[in-house]
Formats: structure tokens, sequence, C-alpha cells
């Protein structure tokens, strides 16, 4: 079993999609470096990009083909300016010229480099395979972007060196939700402060409050651009914004001009029950609205569901605690990358494999365990929470209409923020000597249901609404 950081599972990156966009472009990054390692690159006279499956079938409407040209151009999804993308991409397809890696020219077609395969590879839904050709010769190589952002090939060369890792690095290596728990009753800790210590072994305490606060900051600047940017989404199905709206009806009139002060200005709002609803799905509805129009994101644990985690962090820092700080913020973050580890680790979190309910549902889970540590809930009880929520998603399909992440995917990050605060609230109320499903089982549940689902309803848009409602009907 790998070592599976926090940080792993919270990466920040461009959407729309971490295992169609951000997973093709580090695919891109790894590449390089290995025509590098082999003394290739600088004898590179052309290149191909051959899609398989998944990312094939809803490719374009994920921006596949961006995220490839961006990776192979030395572009950082981390850093790169946003409003330099589509002019990258117009440069690219008008030239028929690629910067590889920001560093020499390459011939490079769009339309026949890269290629959309139909067929699936048999490792997993997401494949890609470059090539590099060098005086006449092929040199391939083949990555699969298993969800959230993470690539691998597969021979997995370094599963074993990461098995070693995981064994002898973290002082309590975590795979399942009852060793997770064991550990807590050992030490007489909550999730978060066992979740803490792991993370300690592998990168000093002022690095971990560095990239936690970063990941925060940009899950805020996110749902600040959200809520203030109206208009429509790219695509093609004149998706109008809908945070905006709801966030111009719901704010006060005090003033602010960034996001730490429009956080403070809402703190100061009175907020009635009904509101507190439209607060909470005006966040996530911000959060995938940016992701669907390549803005940058923190997969959570993936770009499609990116929404759910900064949606009830901000209900509890707005709602619950106006004192809430950094130290809140650390503890939610930390005990939800830690559920999503478990179940990427035990099941998956791709869409491509496991449909909605391995990216919805696991960020609901994971918000919803972070939600009940925050409220007081003992380590049982967040584990409770995060098995409620994921026993509500189970069985969720994923079928975006045109293959866009944007119907029904960005309503879902608002339906899976209410249903962890739901979740949260039921586990506070639960006594564990009571429980009938563990975490484990639902995970464990969760992926046999994926096994058995059809492919048509695993982000294929083969299947389901992406094929009753057809982008003429919008």
């Amino acid at each position: 079993m790998e070592c599976i950081s926090v940080f792993d599972m919270l990466k920040i990156g461009v959407g729309p999609s971490s295992s169609h966009t951000l997973g093709p472009w580090r695919a891109a990054e790894r590449w390089i470096a290995e025509l590098k390692e082999s003394n290739r690159f600088e004898k590179v006279e052309q290149i191909t990009v051959d899609l398989y499956g998944s990312l094939s079938l809803t490719g374009k409407g994920h921006a596949t083909d961006y995220a490839v040209i961006l990776g192979l151009s030395g572009a950082d999804p981390e850093t790169v300016p946003i409003d330099s993308i589509e002019t990258t991409i117009v440069e690219v397809k008008n030239t028929h010229t690629l910067l590889f890696n920001n560093e020499r020219p390459v011939d490079f077609d769009v339309k026949k480099n890269i290629v959309f395969n139909r067929e699936f590879l048999p490792f997993h839904a997401n494949g890609m395979k470059f090539t590099a050709t060098i005086e006449g010769r092929a040199y391939s190589s083949t990555f699969y972007s298993i969800g959230g952002g993470f690539v691998v090939k597969e021979e997995r060369k370094t599963s074993k060196k990461k098995e070693e890792i995981f064994h002898n690095t973290f002082p309590y290596p975590i795979r399942l939700g009852t060793e997770l728990l064991a550990y807590c009753h050992e030490l007489n800790l909550p999730i978060s402060s066992v979740v803490l210590e792991n993370e300690k072994s592998i990168r000093d305490m002022d690095t971990i409050d560095f990239e936690l606060k970063r990941i925060w900051d940009t899950m805020l600047e996110c749902m600040y651009i959200g809520c203030h940017t109206e208009g429509s989404l790219p695509g093609g199905l004149n998706v109008r914004r809908r945070a905006f709206d709801m966030h111009k009806s719901l704010k006060c009139d005090l003033p602010y001009s960034n996001p730490q002060e429009w956080l403070q200005t809402i703190r100061k709002t009175e907020v009635k029950f009904r509101e507190i609803l439209k607060w909470v799905s005006c966040f996530a509805l911000s959060v995938n609205e940016v992701n669907a129009a390549l803005g940058r994101v923190v997969t959570a644990p993936t770009n499609g569901s990116a929404g759910v985690i900064p949606a009830v962090l901000m209900y509890y820092m707005v709602i619950e605690n106006h004192e809430a700080d950094f130290e809140h913020i650390k503890k939610f973050l930390l005990v939800s990358g830690e559920i999503g580890s478990i179940f990427k680790k035990n099941a998956t979190i791709s869409a491509a494999m496991g449909g909605c309910q391995a990216e919805i549902g696991v960020s609901s889970s994971m918000a919803a365990a972070a939600l009940c540590e925050l409220l007081g809930g003992s380590a049982d009880q967040v584990l409770i929470a995060a098995e409620i929520a994921m026993e509500h998603h189970l069985g969720l399909t994923c079928d975006p209409i045109a293959g866009l992440v944007q119907i029904p995917c960005i309503e879902r990050n608002a339906m899976g923020a209410i249903k962890a605060i739901n979740a949260a609230e039921l586990a506070l109320n639960t006594d564990p000597k009571n429980v009938k499903v563990p975490l484990d089982k639902v995970v464990q549940t969760m992926w046999e249901t994926a096994k058995d689902m059809s492919s048509k309803y695993k982000e294929t848009s083969e299947g389901g609404l992406a094929v009753s409602v057809q982008l003429s009907d919008c």
C-alpha cells in the first residue's frame, strides 16, 4: 500500500477535470522528463498523442486536448496564468507549431497529432500514449490517469518503493478505517492529529502549514471568483452561471475588495435558516462554475467534485463558528484528505472507473468527516459521518451532457455539500455501539458497485442524461 499524503488528495490545478485535464497534463510533463533522462528530448522531430477510452469519448468536453498541449508546452497547472491558456492553444492551432517544454519548436498539427481512439486499453479506462519520432523511429510511453490527478504506468515501477515509504516512513500507516480508529484510540488523539503526525514524518511543520494555507487560499479565491463572475459557461450548452445571482441576492452591503475581506463580510451577515442552504449551494456552485471555465481549483478529491469541501468548510466558518481560524482549516483539510485516501486505496476516486459515486460521493464523505470533527465528534463519529455520506451516494452515475463538466456535475456539488452537512449532524447523534455499516464496508460496497456499473455510466457520455438530453435541446 503506497504512501498517500493529504497533498496527494488535495492538489491545485486547472479545470475542468482532474482525470481528463490535470492527469494528462502531468503525464505530458512526466513524458518530457523521460525523454530528457534518455537524452532524446533534443532529437524529437514529431509528437503524437493517442487518447483512449473515456479520455477519448469525453476528452474534448473535458479539455483533454488543451491539457496535452499545455503540458507539452511546459506550462505548470499550479501557476499558469489562466488568461494565457486560450492564447497558447490558439497559437499552437494556428501556427501548427508547439514550443516543446517552452524550449524548442516542434511541428504539431492538433487535428493530426492528437488522436481520439474510442477503444479502451485493458489497464484503465483513461489511457494515453505519447510517441516521439526520432530519425524515423518511434519511441512511445503509455500512461493512465486514474483519478484525482494521479498518473501511473501499468508496470507501476515505483509501487514497491512507495510501499516501503508507506511502512517505513509513516509512523501510523493507514489503509482501512479500522486501522485509523485503532491509532486514535491507542494514542487518545483525534483523527486530524494522527494524520498530522504522518505528514510530519515526510515534511516539516512550516511546509505543512504553508501548503495547507495555499490550498485554502486557492479554494477561497475560487469561491470569490465564482461569486463575482456572471455570464454563461463555455462549451456550447449555454449554461448560465448561477453563483453570481445567488450571491448578489444573499450578500449584505458591507464593502470588501478581496477574498479575505469577503469572508469577514459574510460572517457579519445575519443568516436565516433557509439562507443557509442557499449559501452552501452558492459556495459549491461558484467553485464548479470556475472549474467548468478552465479556472484554477483544488482537486477534492477530483476537479469535478472540487466544490463540496470548500462549501462545507465555508459553512463551518460563516455559520457554525465565526471565530474559526487557520487551525480549524488545517484540521478540516487533514481529516478530509485522509478519508479520501482510504477510498483511493480500497476503491477508486475515478469516475471513469466508478461513476460519480467515486467523485461526489467521496468528496461528500470527506467533507462530512471533517465537519464532524470540527463540530466535536469523536473519531468513531467522524467515520460514521463519512460512511453515511457515501452510503447515500452509492450507485451515482457519471453522465455529463456533451462530455462537459457542467450538467449535472455543477449541481451535484451543491447536493453533495448539503448531504455532507446532514451526514455530520446525523453522526453526532449516533452512538457508535449502534452502527450497523462501518466505513470500510461502504468503501468495499462502493467498489463492488463500481465494478458492476455499466461503462456507459462511467464518464463516457454514452448513457443517462448524456443521451437523454442532446446538445441541440439546450
